[in-house]
């Protein structure tokens, strides 16, 4: 049966829901179950193009970055698949809003929270028995005796395919916005848990058929590079580990994969890419 919505791991469709003005009632809801300490009243999405201090510091590109009425930053990123560094990666993104911060002249360096949040469409590691099946991991500096040592900088991953709730289970907000965001793509109705407004709403941005003829076909193409780049994924994997950085990188290249999805997936430079 033809798809009614769209899948939300895709980069049009997760920006459709989220990252699009006309989103952000469906946002702020989903970020205040999420972060209920944040107090969230209104959001002002920031320019991504202008993080950064070099060009390709500005190419690591965030799928939502905004900011609260407190000034608190928040970087929201899709995660379609497993790729190499990808701890690394959150933690240099996290640097840019926290040197954003910095003021001319005299500063006495009071930093607003920078919240980091990854939802991945892959399992961190499927051998790991410890915390296996969790959905929410949330990360922050803490000291030798496992106390917050710095507060203000937290990431916060939700680990998709372990969400595994049924209709009838889902207990939460939070719970509704995961397994929305876990099955949309699969719905042909709206189901009952998701009749109040902001669900509504959602469902409404998240119509196929409620697209202009250059957006469906927008849509069209980020469903097959989000079907490609899975597919490059799932032969390139072997026990949780990446294998054959170079030969994923010239696979993905003869699928037509762009350059940036290649540096996300393989942790090589842009160089490194261009000359395979």
């Amino acid at each position: 049966m033809k798809a009614k919505y769209v899948n939300p791991f895709t980069d049009f469709g997760f920006k459709k829901i989220f990252g699009e003005e006309a989103s952000k009632p469906m946002l702020i809801d989903f970020l205040t179950n999420l972060l209920p300490e944040t107090h969230i009243v209104d959001l002002t999405f920031k320019d991504k193009d202008k993080l950064g201090q070099t060009e390709d510091d500005r190419k690591a590109i965030y799928d939502i970055y905004c900011e609260n009425n407190l000034g608190e930053k928040i970087i929201v990123e899709l995660q379609k698949a497993k790729q190499n560094y990808f701890k690394d990666r959150t933690v240099y993104y996290s640097t840019f809003p926290i040197q954003e911060q910095a003021e001319k002249g005299e500063w006495n360096y009071q930093l607003k929270y920078v919240y980091c949040i990854g939802i991945l469409d892959f399992k961190f590691n499927d051998k790991v028995k410890n915390g296996e099946g969790e959905v929410i991991h949330t990360v922050q500096l803490k000291d030798q005796n496992n106390k917050i040592f710095y507060e203000k900088l937290k990431f916060v991953y939700l680990e998709m395919p372990h969400f595994i709730k049924e209709e009838h289970e889902l207990e939460t907000r939070l719970d509704k916005w995961l397994y929305f965001i876990r099955h949309l793509e699969d719905f042909q109705t709206i189901p009952e848990i998701f009749k109040d407004e902001v669900f509504i709403q959602a469902f409404g941005k998240a119509e196929i058929a409620k697209y202009s003829e250059e957006e469906r076909h927008d849509y069209e193409q980020s469903l097959k590079n989000y079907r490609d780049l899975k597919g490059v994924i799932d032969t390139a994997f072997d026990d949780g580990q990446i294998q054959r950085t170079f030969e994923i990188a010239r696979k993905g290249k003869l699928m037509r994969l762009s350059t940036d999805d290649l540096i996300k997936l393989t942790g090589l430079s842009k160089s490194e890419i261009d000359g395979l």
